[in-house]
């Protein structure tokens, strides 16, 4: 598998004002969009049309970032899910996870794998993307995050969260909108509680620090805070809402998929072949991730993927009542139909 160090897209801030200016006219983006200005803390300027897809021959490369983290595109390349076809990911840097959607977007990159509701979001804010392949599912022993403390805390409900810090990697994704759902369910006043953006891969010591008193984990960063003596867990999110929320799909650029439909069939179909591979070989897969994240296997939690990558519509429904509900999107605005396709999966006749 390759791991090139190329440096982050140059027009990256170019493409966030442009997404900034979508968001701006529905209020949709402005969500998003602070989560990615809270991350970066940097000002965009003009935008700019998606850049040019590279050709080497017939072969089609898609833009793709190169993230630390448990990802099919990275597991479809090791495994050679891509030999044979015309088609190879183009890893363009390390992209922080507010800023996937944004990008695939503006066509800045060409594929990102984020929450559902990211990408309502900027549906409704005029984003020509759409979701081309489900990703992972939330079962009881392979959550999509977990929810951990310090053991001295002495929070143990929801209610003890009032007053106090909740960390997780992003605004307008599944940590915000699970997680606040829940807890008003329970009685708690969201309002009173302070919730601020850090990455999965230092939620575990910021808050063994202190500088957060509730961090919420993703895999496989997950795994770590399970063995780290200092704190618990006190649940996950197939506790919360029995794993409804925890697919993470694949979304492209409309652009992309205007142009290159076999491509994007084939990043469709070796995206599913490695999430069948996933699932029958649990094991082999965290290795494999451990030696990319560089972490000890103990550590890093597992995933599970939606069989053959087809999407289903309740997961997206889901994330449109939660969205309606919040007040961030007007009723009707966004339809489940609008979201996704599974006209590029293979396996989606049989399903």
């Amino acid at each position: 598998m390759s791991n090139p160090s190329t440096p982050a897209l140059p027009s990256r801030r170019r493409a966030l004002k442009t997404f900034a200016s979508l968001g701006a006219a529905g209020g949709l983006g402005g969500l998003l969009l602070a989560g990615c200005s809270r991350d970066e803390g940097r000002t965009a300027s003009a935008g700019s049309a998606p850049a040019v897809v590279k050709k080497t021959g017939d072969k089609v490369a898609f833009k793709y970032p190169n993230n630390p983290s448990f990802d099919l595109i990275y597991l479809a390349d090791e495994l050679g899910y891509f030999e044979g076809t015309n088609t190879r990911p183009d890893y363009v840097g390390k992209i922080a996870a507010p800023q996937i959607i944004p990008l695939v977007g503006t066509g800045e990159i060409d594929f990102g794998s984020r929450m559902v509701p990211l990408v309502i979001s900027a549906i409704a804010s005029g984003a020509d993307l759409k979701v081309v392949a489900a990703g992972g599912k939330t079962l009881q022993e392979a959550p999509h995050m977990k929810y951990f403390v310090r053991k001295d805390s002495g929070i143990r409900a929801p209610k003890d969260l009032e007053g106090k810090t909740i960390g997780f990697n992003s605004f307008g994704a599944c940590a915000e909108f699970v997680t606040k759902k829940y807890l008003r369910q329970h009685g708690v006043d969201v309002n009173k509680i302070n919730f601020v953006v850090i990455p999965d891969e230092q939620a575990e010591q910021t808050l063994v620090t202190g500088n957060t008193d509730l961090a919420i984990i993703h895999a496989p960063f997950s795994g770590r805070a399970d063995n780290a003596d200092s704190l618990v867990r006190l649940w996950s999110d197939f506790d919360l809402d029995g794993g409804l929320g925890g697919m993470a799909p694949y979304s492209a650029h409309g652009q992309f998929i205007r142009q290159h439909p076999e491509a994007v069939r084939d990043v469709v179909t070796a995206l599913a072949k490695a999430g069948n591979w996933v699932n029958a070989n649990t094991e082999e897969a965290r290795k494999l991730v451990a030696r990319r994240i560089n972490m000890e296997l103990k550590n890093v939690d597992r995933y599970a993927y939606v069989d053959d990558l087809v999407v289903t519509e309740p997961p997206i429904q889901y994330y449109i009542d939660i969205l309606q509900s919040e007040g961030k999107l007007a009723t009707g605005k966004v339809s489940v139909k609008d979201v996704y396709t599974n006209e590029f999966n293979p396996f989606a006749t049989k399903a």
